[in-house]
């Protein structure tokens, strides 16, 4: 078609030696690929588009694809994490010879962290996701944090991003860097995370639900991985006073994020949680990512992403 462009079915049936049945399936192939389009000038008509077009926009939706297979791949994973340790907490309550000790549900959780708190002496990371905090939690952990730091404990903690809309959370944030802890933040954290003089660390059992359970672990080579994980986060995050300005027209890490996790196919809710943000504060940003890009549909947001390198073309 693209070095006879004048030739209709029955011509590309005699250049090609092939049946009408035959092209006829694979222009509705080619159609289906968005490579050839119907002829503005005449409806009737068939033409093929630009190669260059053609294949960057198949190559796209393809990358849109495997970014979803992606994230269902992630869901699946976590799903099976979630089903073994539930699993295990209904049988072990004490630390196994794996050195991993199960906490089913809040009390549980409360009752260990203090028990950690007393024990802990030099130093303390924390992930703490969630968005901003609550001021039932903000009251709670004030003494804590306030009798680690006068024992010398070396702190420091990242939020996420979604606490700097949240004046309350930012005067304690601000308040425990007065008293010497760092504080960093980030758009996004992978789970809620917390490790102690780099010999046990505990992880919440459910990102979605850290009330639920947790898990400690004490194995030194999991306590290396978590810490490396930690330190690597760490170096990519933001002072709490010195976040990064994108140049006129470029995204926000938190909006990257955002398209990153559109571009996946994830739900306002599901973005919602992973920002620390509402749902509807998700809608908004979600709304002003779609307007940036000119997409009508978040498909066509996660395609023009990619064309626009505002995503990587293979998953990262």
């Amino acid at each position: 078609m693209l070095a006879n462009p004048h030739s209709g079915v029955t011509g590309l049936c005699s250049l090609l030696n092939l049946s009408e049945q035959e092209v006829r399936g694979a222009l509705d192939q080619l159609s289906e690929l968005a490579l050839v389009r119907v002829s503005a000038e005449d409806p009737s008509q068939l033409y093929a588009v630009s190669p260059h077009v053609g294949m960057e926009v198949l190559l796209a939706q393809q990358q849109a694809q495997l970014a979803a297979h992606q994230q269902r791949l992630e869901a699946s994973r976590a799903a099976a994490a979630k089903l073994i340790l539930e699993f295990d907490g209904q049988r072990h309550t004490q630390p196994s010879a794996s050195g991993v000790q199960y906490l089913d549900g809040l009390d549980a959780i409360r009752d260990h962290l203090a028990a950690m708190h007393d024990k802990v002496t030099h130093e303390l990371l924390t992930f703490a996701p969630g968005g901003p905090q609550t001021p039932a939690n903000m009251r709670a952990s004030r003494p804590l944090n306030e009798q680690l730091l006068q024992r010398g404990v070396r702190m420091r903690t990242i939020y996420l991003d979604s606490i700097r809309s949240c004046p309350e959370t930012m005067d304690y944030a601000r308040w425990l860097t007065e008293l010497g802890c760092q504080v960093r933040t980030m758009p996004t954290l992978p789970n809620r995370m917390i490790i102690y003089d780099r010999e046990a660390a505990i992880l919440a059992t459910d990102s979605g639900n850290t009330a639920a359970g947790a898990v400690q672990v004490t194995s030194q080579g999991m306590i290396a991985s978590l810490h490396a994980l930690f330190e690597s986060v760490w170096q990519s995050a933001d002072a709490l006073d010195g976040v990064r300005t994108p140049d006129p027209g470029s995204l926000t890490r938190q909006q990257l994020e955002a398209l990153r996790l559109l571009a996946q196919g994830s739900t306002d809710e599901a973005i919602a949680k992973r920002l620390g943000v509402s749902p509807r504060t998700a809608r908004r940003i979600a709304h002003g990512l779609m307007t940036h890009l000119d997409a009508r549909s978040r498909f066509q947001a996660g395609v023009y992403a990619v064309q626009k390198g505002y995503l990587p073309a293979t998953p990262e």
